[in-house]
């Protein structure tokens, strides 16, 4: 059951879709659409799922679920990776990539592969306080607090020396 993302309570379960570009206009609206149709229907042994998604930057599709009230099952954690990898297909886009970052360069969202962070990092190029996206949050609050957090914040520290 599709629900307003700012409904679901801070203990819901996230998953974050980081795209390798930016989304159209077009794209965004298209996928709002495929989206609405998706979590509409999903559900786990046949309840309804709680659900909701967000997308920020153009570049992030944010998927949010509501496990007070019905927990995702390996089938319908399958049948959104399903979903997933057919927006990967129709938009020639790379989602499920976790080897990727994203990171902020004032207003703009970069996006370079752990190697090359790790060796900006080490150029300075990147540094304690650039702005990163940890997309290992597992729910609202997380998602809301440390999601996008100076990288002394974050995982991403372990490159910032």
């Amino acid at each position: 059951m599709l629900v307003e993302f700012s409904s679901l309570p801070e203990t819901s379960r996230v998953w974050i879709y980081q795209a390798n570009r930016s989304f159209t206009e077009q794209e965004i609206e298209e996928i709002s659409l495929k989206l609405n149709d998706f979590i509409t229907h999903w559900t786990a042994h046949g309840s309804d799922l709680h659900s909701s998604y967000t997308i920020k930057y153009k570049r992030f599709i944010v998927i949010g679920l509501n496990q007070d009230l019905n927990k995702a099952t390996g089938c319908s954690i399958d049948a959104s990776v399903s979903f997933i990898q057919q927006l990967e297909q129709d938009y020639q886009v790379d989602l499920l990539d976790k080897m990727n970052v994203s990171y902020k360069q004032g207003e703009f969202v970069a996006y370079k592969s752990l190697i090359d962070f790790r060796q900006m990092a080490k150029d300075k190029a990147v540094g304690p306080n650039t702005i990163v996206f940890n997309n290992l949050v597992n729910n609202i609050a997380e998602f809301n607090d440390s999601w996008e957090v100076p990288a002394k914040e974050s995982w991403h520290n372990r490159f910032i020396k």
